[in-house]
């Protein structure tokens, strides 16, 4: 990342996003032929909602022109993975499908219109369109691929994406965050909290308190640079708080709880600050007076990765790239709690839904 590159991103109040071409393929030994030649991959598939997936051989289909076929070591296990299995996710999939969407890999195979990369490049992809990532390898259209340097490993390209493109939207374009800012963070020991705390720390060097769900918890957030972090209890909070702020309250809550804290959230911040609605751990969605906001004049910040994925992919586009960049320059690393190989997508999944991860955790397919 050049030093007008980092300027732009730690400038105060960045709305703006310098629009950089996408990545220009290396010279490479392969050209178009691919590197695996097999018909069929294993991948794990759903077929019933609310069923195990079933490990099974998978036939390839046939590139399309703007297609990539990747060759996946390693999938991030979300818990929209599980709402999707469960039929509980807002976008509807029809089984048979094969979860997972935030994949690290090698290039196999392109189709004829691809220019950006070449056979045996690194990218990263998210595919939440149509998903596909539990399995040795997974279709990707060029638009949601990156290319990275091989000196990222595929867990930590897995693990990268998703959480930090989104904190980095909350922190940096929306709720400008920067070294004189106290930000508190809920959630903070999972994927998207522990992003959070990262960025606002180790990139924009701001004052930052970690909500969690245990001791344990905590010390991780600790390591990851907050100020201070502390088991959920509302009233231990309220004193952390007018600790570190003098009162004041912080500059910005990052929300990834939802729920009935929430309204907590609220109390904390500051005059004119603002509370970034960034997910619902909890699986409650709050639902507030709009009048509470008037007294502190709050601002309240909807935020989504996926819906700046549709309405602005520039935008979408760049921040991946930043993040990457960020994690190429050593600034921030996505912590894995826990690696499970193919044969173990169950547990995988049970442990996240026994919450017992702290930030990601990664299927290894290779």
């Amino acid at each position: 990342m050049t030093a007008l590159k980092m300027q732009r991103l730690l400038h105060l109040g960045a709305k703006a996003v310098t629009l950089a071409p996408l990545q220009q393929p290396s010279t490479g030994l392969y050209g178009r032929t691919t590197l695996r030649k097999a018909s069929t991959y294993k991948a794990a598939v759903l077929r019933e909602f609310g069923q195990q997936l079933q490990l099974e051989d998978v036939q390839r289909k046939k590139l399309k022109g703007n297609q990539v076929r990747v060759g996946v070591h390693s999938c991030g296990v979300n818990a929209s993975d599980i709402l999707m299995i469960e039929n509980k996710y807002d976008k509807k999939f029809s089984p048979p499908f094969v979860p997972g969407f935030e994949v690290c890999g090698e290039v196999l195979e392109m189709g004829k219109n691809v220019t950006s990369m070449a056979v045996g490049s690194k990218v990263i992809g998210i595919i939440k369109e149509g998903l596909g990532g539990f399995a040795e390898e997974c279709i990707v259209p060029e638009q949601d691929l990156w290319t990275v340097d091989h000196a990222v490993s595929f867990d930590s390209g897995a693990a990268l994406v998703d959480t930090y493109a989104t904190a980095l939207i909350g922190l940096n374009r929306r709720a400008a965050v920067n070294e004189e800012s106290t930000v508190l963070v809920t959630a903070a020991a999972g994927g998207l909290g522990l992003a959070a705390v990262d960025l606002a720390t180790s990139v924009y060097k701001a004052k930052v308190i970690g909500v969690c769900g245990t001791e344990d918890k905590a010390g991780l957030v600790r390591q990851k640079g907050a100020w201070a972090a502390l088991k959920y209890n509302k009233k231990h909070i309220d004193a952390k708080v007018n600790e570190v702020t003098d009162g004041k309250g912080v500059n910005v809550v990052f929300d990834a709880i939802g729920g009935d804290a929430f309204v907590d959230c609220l109390s904390w911040v500051c005059h004119e600050g603002t509370v970034v609605v960034a997910g619902f751990a909890s699986r409650v969605i709050p639902h507030i007076e709009t009048s509470i906001l008037l007294p502190k004049a709050v601002s309240l910040v909807g935020l989504s990765l996926s819906h700046y994925q549709q309405a602005n992919k520039d935008v979408y586009r760049q921040v991946v790239e930043d993040v990457i960049d960020m994690h190429e320059m050593n600034l921030i690393n996505p912590h894995i709690s826990a690696r499970f190989n193919i044969d173990q997508t169950a547990e995988a999944l049970d442990f996240l839904r026994q919450r017992k991860s702290t930030g990601k955790v990664i299927l290894e397919l290779r």
